[in-house]
């Protein structure tokens, strides 16, 4: 009886392993299947990469069948792009990019993270392409031409680079996306003629050309069509089993909502001198407390804005040199001298302040005209005010007693009472002080004042 329950209990445990290798073999479908859908809308930023890789991460821990990126895009930093490349090679989990829904595009970095996916699919109407390096725009080192039929023809006549460093830029991102062209088996030599010519292509077109795998006209079809389609991962081929799968859609949460805020250039830079006002407004009034600590924060939330963003350093110093000249203004009459050199350096430095030039990722010159022309008037005027009325003469406190004139109420000559500003006072003169004499106040011993006659003169 006993080995009749150990061998049922070893068949068990057979039974189990043969399903399970069958149903990796993909030769059953997987019901509890679960896509995984991320949205690529707007630039792709730091933000960006945050929300793609978590989740990433997060639909490898849950067993996801694969993740679907949905894509509309006009391009992004490169950093950035080259972040979430690195995790879609690196991930466990199929990547389907989707480029939806139509007049959707993968312009710029939206391509390079397209031909980086296991599976490439678009809509009908929309197109992708455009990876010419933002820097190479108008320049008037190679001349457009449009894509020849033989591509090893239009390899031949590619234009020439005359700039050293725009040369660079394109032959690295040209050898970046051939790799990546190679590595998915897609069209290479399309794919260069992106990077050096900006070229862009409709879905249909893309399919013929195999610059794509799939043109689906919606998610459902898109799914059907992947189901049983086979792909490598991680250098393992895996078969898609994709019918009937449910697609759960993971949005931005907070934290990410919180990072797209502060990594925008234009919150940022603001971010950035609102803590610098905060921080001077507490240096010249300390015990204030309140400046210096949003100061204090909303500087800290801009310089880790500042890390994840390509930003100019010469742009950041001429910033502050501009701020330290008008401050230097409201101390130095200069005939106005340090207050435009500050403001033409604070200008100067908020233009050049984001190195990069990607659609979404610059400063908005409205913002940097009115903060410059309102910092200006804040500097020069407002604290010009404020270091003033330090000069002025004290109007409260026992120390303004100092130097105030008031009568004796009786004859003294040591000590006696007086009446200054309306109260009486215990006083003490080293001369002889007659009553309803005027007297000034020289001094303050504690709560007795000391006083000298003032010598009235007669005509």
């Amino acid at each position: 009886m006993i080995m009749m329950r150990q061998a049922f209990f070893v068949f068990l445990v057979i039974l189990a392993f043969i399903v399970q290798a069958e149903t990796d073999d993909g030769s059953r479908p997987n019901k509890a299947a679960t896509v995984i859908q991320l949205d690529i809308n707007g630039a792709i930023g730091p933000a960006i990469t945050d929300y793609i890789s978590r989740n990433l991460d997060k639909a490898a821990e849950e067993g996801a069948i694969c993740v679907l990126f949905r894509i509309d895009t006009p391009g992004g930093l490169d950093t950035s792009m080259r972040d979430i490349i690195k995790k879609i090679i690196a991930s466990p989990v199929p990547v389907v990019s989707y480029v939806a829904p139509g007049g959707a595009r993968a312009a710029s970095a939206g391509t390079y993270i397209l031909y980086a996916s296991h599976v490439a699919a678009m809509a009908p109407g929309t197109n992708l392409g455009a990876a010419t390096p933002v820097q190479m725009l108008g320049s008037d080192d190679f001349d457009d031409e449009k894509e020849d039929k033989d591509a090893k023809d239009t390899k031949k006549e590619e234009p020439g680079i005359s700039n050293p460093m725009t040369a660079k830029a394109v032959n690295d991102a040209v050898a970046y996306i051939r790799g990546l062209a190679h590595m998915r088996g897609r069209n290479a030599d399309w794919a260069e003629q992106a990077v050096r010519a900006a070229a862009s292509i409709p879905a249909e077109e893309a399919l013929a050309k195999r610059v794509i795998d799939l043109v689906a006209a919606d998610q459902a079809d898109l799914l059907k069509q992947l189901h049983g389609r086979k792909i490598n991962v991680l250098g393992q081929e895996r078969i898609l089993l994709t019918e009937g799968a449910v697609i759960r859609k993971i949005d931005l949460d907070w934290r990410g909502e919180l990072l797209s805020v502060i990594t925008n250039p234009n919150i940022a830079y603001l971010l950035m001198l609102i803590g610098i006002y905060g921080l001077i407004f507490e240096f010249s009034s300390p015990g204030a407390i309140v400046p210096g600590t949003i100061g204090g924060i909303c500087l800290l939330l801009a310089l880790f804005a500042f890390q994840l963003l390509p930003i100019n350093y010469a742009g950041m110093a001429l910033i502050l040199l501009g701020i330290a000249l008008m401050v230097a203004e409201a101390f130095v009459p200069s005939v106005g001298i340090l207050g435009f050199g500050g403001l033409l350096a604070f200008i100067v430095g908020s233009v050049i302040l984001i190195d990069t030039d990607q659609p979404g990722f610059g400063i908005n010159p409205a913002i940097i005209g009115a903060v410059a022309l309102s910092s200006a008037a804040f500097f020069i005027l407002a604290l010009g005010l404020l270091f003033k009325s330090r000069q002025a003469p004290v109007v409260s406190g026992r120390e303004e007693l100092i130097g105030a004139t008031g009568v004796a109420l009786e004859d003294f000559t040591d000590r006696g009472m007086v009446r200054i500003h309306s109260e009486i006072w215990q006083a003490r003169s080293d001369s002889p002080i007659s009553k309803k004499q005027r007297v000034t106040v020289t001094g303050l011993d504690g709560l007795t004042l000391l006083i000298s006659p003032i010598k009235e003169e007669y005509k």
